[in-house]
């Protein structure tokens, strides 16, 4: 399978975005507007539609469940104990790592399904299903965690008010509770959905300066080893650990690989922190999904 055919599409649009804001008379003040459209309405209807969409198997998945669970645990303690390490305590600065801690463990689901459908067929993609539902609360809540507590803000009012963890948690229950979308919405939300991945992608390129990569080179590059080689060795483990079949074992390689979700761009800008730096991580991260997601398909699997 060609890996980079399957992310080039992605990071296109990050370059197009970088471009049109740069070289075009759309700059930041065009952005902006369109940050807010993309965080409060188009990303949360495309988190509840990909939950809903695909009703789960929680008995036949149990064990892939648990090793997805543990595994998602583990980048987030990974990620989170960046500046509590001795040798990298000095050279992180906690504002930073508040914002970008969630690109250590968050992934692209849009490419997570198209993927799964491709080295797997409909099983795959119902097994990747199950890994969103489960995983995609626990992300955001540890996404928002560590910026809302490093802004002194109340933990539990910006989780009830973060439009993704409303969604995720609503679909989950409404996936969980057997409700179903009716057939003559689901184009529209295809489109929303659609949407929302473009104008995602586009604007985290919109908000992009290399120059702030540079100024966090080591926590740049710690959550870049944490995403692309860790978690798939982690994962590697927890298949064998768990005893997963053939299909749930590639299925799980292919999630612990995946490059990190482009919304963490737009979370870190609605909450007050450093975008720039955190879209840089994005583009840097679908480049690097390219080598990670080779070698765990094609060496570790």
């Amino acid at each position: 399978m060609n890996h980079a055919q399957l992310l080039f599409p992605d990071f296109s649009l990050i370059l197009c975005g970088y471009l049109v804001c740069r070289y075009t008379s759309l700059n930041r003040s065009v952005w902006e507007p369109v940050e807010r459209l993309v965080y409060y309405f188009l990303f949360p209807v495309l988190l509840f539609y990909s939950i809903v969409r695909t009703p789960l198997d929680w008995v036949a998945a149990s064990h892939l469940i648990m090793a997805g669970l543990v595994l998602g645990f583990s980048s987030i303690a990974l990620s989170y104990a960046l500046p509590k390490l001795p040798l990298l305590r000095a050279h992180i600065d906690p504002r930073m790592h508040a914002a970008s801690a969630q690109v250590g463990f968050r992934f692209n689901s849009f490419i997570a399904l198209a993927l799964a459908e491709r080295i797997a067929g409909p099983q795959g993609v119902l097994l990747i299903a199950v890994l969103i539902g489960v995983c995609v609360p626990m992300f955001n809540v540890a996404a928002v965690w560590p910026m809302a507590k490093h802004a002194q803000s109340h933990f539990g009012r910006e989780l009830i008010r973060n439009p993704l963890i409303l969604a995720t948690t609503s679909g989950l229950l409404a996936n969980v509770a057997g409700l179903q979308i009716p057939s003559w919405t689901e184009p529209t939300l295809q489109r929303i959905g659609s949407a929302s991945l473009a104008l995602g992608l586009l604007t985290a390129g919109a908000g992009m300066e290399f120059g702030h990569l540079m100024k966090a080179k080591v926590l740049a590059l710690s959550l870049l080893t944490i995403r692309h080689l860790i978690t798939p060795l982690l994962a590697c483990g927890l298949a064998l650990a768990f005893g997963l079949d053939r299909i749930q074992t590639t299925v799980l390689l292919a999630f612990s690989s995946l490059p990190t979700a482009s919304n963490c761009y737009v979370l870190a800008t609605r909450m007050g922190y450093n975008g720039a730096f955190v879209a840089g991580l994005v583009t840097l991260s679908t480049l690097l999904g390219m080598f990670s997601l080779t070698f765990a398909l094609d060496v570790l699997r």
